[in-house]
């Protein structure tokens, strides 16, 4: 019945599966799950991504773990998935970015300052045109051979990498389609240094959310939300969100007002909710919150006993969209 729990359908239902996603899923009934909503790993060097050695484990993982969902998503469902862009995704076939900072340069020497001095000093080494110019040998050697690039010379080069291309690309070869794309708006990342530089790079404030859906009919009520929320949000591509601010229990938290929209948007109460990568339980929360079965799975031990800690000390609401969690502070 709508609005009550199931029971005794599927005996981890309500709970975290500790293991891998790629293996879990595979003990989920035929066309159970209502939604899905995750954030995978991005692969941008997280402690808990140590277990992915390259970019072709990282895209096999996650390409999978789509393919996995088509058996047990109900038709018409969906899998919504958030996730950033690799905004410094190392390539070393790439020339190096080279970069005139012209404001607020300490050294003033120019490449035509030390040119000049090689003209008028034809036998002098680096090092004595350093000492003549008053600089040091590094920018010698920065101005004659281009190489003030971000990270120094040995480093590889950055680049942005689009996520959107390969989602699509692994959803249409599960069998699902993208049929709808909101972003995130959270806090700009000013802090990070990997961000903030001298090559004109935008300050990451942006995350994707693709909503991957089955083939089937779907159930539209607009009675699930508010006017309110309808206007704020459920109509809006752009949906403002702040970062968590404590990651403190996991490096890679999203809001749960994330989960919040996407679950009571898709589903009904009684509804089950998946999250394969479900991290500290934050998927788990919301649908408790909002009187939804859950089911997650997390190959971490550690972090499938906090979120049996975090889901058990949420409670039920019946105002739904009410802020029950603890994991909202």
């Amino acid at each position: 019945m709508e609005g009550e729990f199931m029971s005794n359908e599927f005996s981890h239902l309500n709970t975290v599966m500790h293991g891998d996603c790629r293996e879990k899923m595979g003990l989920i009934p035929d066309d159970y799950v209502a939604v899905s909503v995750w954030s995978p790993p991005y692969f941008v060097g997280k402690k808990y991504e140590e277990y992915i050695n390259n970019f072709d484990e990282w895209k096999e993982l996650i390409s999978v773990a789509i393919s996995k969902h088509y058996r047990i998503i109900k038709p018409g469902g969906y899998v919504v998935i958030n996730i950033g862009d690799i905004l410094c995704y190392e390539d070393s076939s790439i020339p190096k970015f080279q970069t005139n900072v012209i404001t607020g340069k300490k050294q003033k020497v120019t490449k035509e300052d030390i040119e000049k001095a090689q003209e008028e000093n034809p036998t002098f080494s680096r090092y004595e045109l350093a000492d003549l110019l008053n600089c040091s040998e590094q920018t010698i050697q920065r101005r004659l051979e281009g190489v003030n690039v971000r990270g120094g010379k040995y480093a590889n080069e950055t680049k942005v990498k689009q996520i959107s291309g390969l989602i699509e690309e692994w959803a249409e070869d599960a069998g699902f389609f993208i049929k709808d794309s909101r972003h995130w708006i959270k806090d700009a990342a000013w802090a990070n240094s990997k961000w903030v530089g001298s090559q004109f790079k935008a300050v990451d404030e942006i995350e994707h959310i693709f909503f991957l859906w089955k083939p089937g009919e779907t159930v539209y009520d607009r009675n699930r939300l508010t006017k309110e929320e309808w206007t704020e949000w459920g109509d809006r591509q752009r949906w403002h969100m702040k970062s968590v601010r404590a990651n403190d229990d996991h490096e890679a938290k999203f809001p749960i007002e994330l989960p919040r929209r996407v679950i009571k948007m898709l589903t009904n109460r009684g509804d089950v909710v998946l999250d394969p990568f479900i991290g500290s339980g934050t998927t788990g929360c919301a649908a408790k919150e909002l009187g939804r079965n859950w089911i997650g799975i997390e190959r971490e031990k550690d972090y499938c006993d906090l979120t049996t800690q975090n889901v058990s000390s949420t409670k039920y609401s019946e105002l739904t969209g009410s802020f029950q969690s603890r994991l909202d502070v």
